[in-house]
């Protein structure tokens, strides 16, 4: 995979960019340069845009149940390649192995429910809405449609959209992240293994202008957006006001909530999976944890010796539990982070700074990091870290756990765990969180549910994944007809 050639896909050719800016490709344990990523000129997303609509009519003609066959042979595809992409991921993201094929399972999840499309996109129809007068509501596709997907699941993201867009048939055009663009081409390749024509999918490598060139172009009816809350800020406001549809899932500090009557060992280790795992990269990483009353020793205990004993290394490496983060500069920021929260008042419990893995010195690692006694009013308790850092806060009772849960901007995940039925029903209803897990640290929803999110968590009406998915890439027409059986007599 090392050193393969960055290239885009137009109108089903695999093109070299004529973009005089490129941008290095690195492997996080190493640092090494694995490839160069082209930033592509607006002039190239206006040929990726033309090849797609090119493609549509064709694409949309092609009957709902013959354009779900790629997507069948896709899966197997993916399957196949199953080690490979894999290794892929590792590679450029910096995750473990497990980690990275765990992603390639939810990906191949999504392949399986929009394979279910002649269903999924049905509409429907009332007969003699008036005397002699049948009515119908059709689903029909968009037309050409983006994704902009972030670094850290390169292998599942792009796969909450992309199925679902090309089964209710639009033309797709994905835009990875410059970070991480490797795992997409060896995807696309495979969707052209598959036997989509030529157009239907289409890959542009790029950076921030090359999205602003897919945001700003016309012939782009919708645009899908995985990232940073600010980011999706903004591309939420610019695709809307450009005549688009958005959905843009942005940042979280997703707050967990550990009860007295927890099972303890249980609860220590999914919260310690949760913060640590992906190297904490990821928008349902648990990043603070609440324990409420008597909780709070046996917990804590646990929670330190986990972060002292987890194995931090290479991702390929066997037994390794937690890769690097994903660029210096993430690291700098991940432990300046940390910094401001010592000089808030925090008290590190587990220092995951200025520690080093043997034989990666090079490496863009930090340990898992537990911070507790923060102020909750503080920044360091609002902002997101996205790194193996997890803050430690106190509640005398479960109400008051909750008003701290909810103290925040964002809604993309909250968490508890308990044995009590009761706690478990209060919580559900009064914490502000679009995807809520009871005795699971990531509440990462079935491919056949939406993944949401409230607040700042998340910018749009519609939902990556099932049938949210599906009502996003469609239209609705409506057809009011009549067909008396008088007409013939009165013309």
């Amino acid at each position: 995979m090392a050193n393969l050639e960055m290239l885009n896909l137009v109108g089903g050719e695999w093109r070299r960019s004529a973009a005089g800016e490129r941008a290095p490709v690195r492997n996080p344990a190493t640092a090494e340069t694995l490839t160069w990523v082209p930033l592509s000129p607006a002039e190239e997303v206006d040929l990726v845009a033309q090849a797609a609509a090119a493609a549509y009519p064709g694409w949309r003609a092609t009957p709902v149940g013959d354009r779900v066959q790629p997507l069948f042979r896709l899966k197997t595809l993916m399957e196949r390649d199953l080690d490979a992409l894999s290794r892929s991921i590792t590679l450029e993201c910096g995750k473990t192995y497990a980690e990275s094929e765990a992603e390639l399972k939810r990906a191949i999840e999504n392949v399986e429910v929009a394979c279910g499309m002649p269903t999924l996109m049905q509409g429907t129809n009332n007969e003699d809405v008036a005397r002699g007068i049948d009515e119908h509501m059709f689903r029909e596709p968009l037309g050409v449609v983006a994704g902009v997907f972030p670094f850290n699941f390169p292998g599942m993201i792009p796969f909450w959209f992309m199925p679902y867009a090309l089964a209710a048939g639009n033309c797709f055009v994905l835009k990875p992240s410059e970070r991480v663009p490797m795992t997409s081409q060896h995807l696309l390749r495979l969707c052209q293994e598959a036997g989509f024509p030529p157009g239907v999918v289409s890959l542009v490598n790029g950076g921030k202008d090359t999205v602003d060139a897919l945001l700003d172009h016309p012939l782009i009816r919708a645009v899908s957006f995985v990232g940073s809350t600010p980011v999706a800020q903004y591309i939420y406001r610019r695709a809307t006001a450009n005549g688009k549809r958005a959905q843009c899932q942005g940042g979280a500090k997703n707050p967990a909530i550990v009860m007295p009557d927890a099972d303890m060992s249980m609860s220590t280790r999914i919260l310690a999976d949760s913060a640590f795992g992906c190297a904490g990269q990821r928008c349902l990483a648990t990043s603070v944890v609440i324990t409420v009353d008597e909780a709070r020793a046996p917990f804590t205990e646990r929670m330190i010796h986990d972060a002292h004993t987890r194995r931090v290394g290479f991702g390929l490496d066997d037994g390794v539990q937690m890769g690097p983060v994903i660029s210096a500069e993430s690291r700098a920021r991940i432990t300046h982070l940390i910094d401001t929260g010592v000089q808030e008042g925090g008290q590190l419990l587990a220092d995951g700074r200025d520690q080093h893995v043997d034989g990666f010195a090079d490496g863009y690692f930090l340990y898992p990091t537990v911070v507790a006694d923060v102020d909750p009013r503080g920044s360091f308790a609002h902002t997101e870290i996205f790194g193996p850092v997890l803050t430690l806060l106190h509640a005398n009772t479960l109400e008051d756990a909750i008003t701290l849960a909810n103290d925040r901007a964002y809604g993309n995940q909250a968490c508890l765990f308990t044995t009590s039925g009761a706690a478990a029903r209060t919580f559900r209803h009064q914490v502000k969180a679009g995807n809520v897990g009871i005795n699971l640290g990531i509440a990462a929803p079935m491919a056949y549910y939406p993944f949401s999110g409230w607040g700042d968590s998340f910018y749009g009406d519609l939902h990556g994944q099932g049938q949210h998915a599906v009502e996003f890439f469609t239209q609705t027409k409506v057809v009011i007809e009549r067909w008396p059986s008088t007409w013939s007599r009165r013309f």
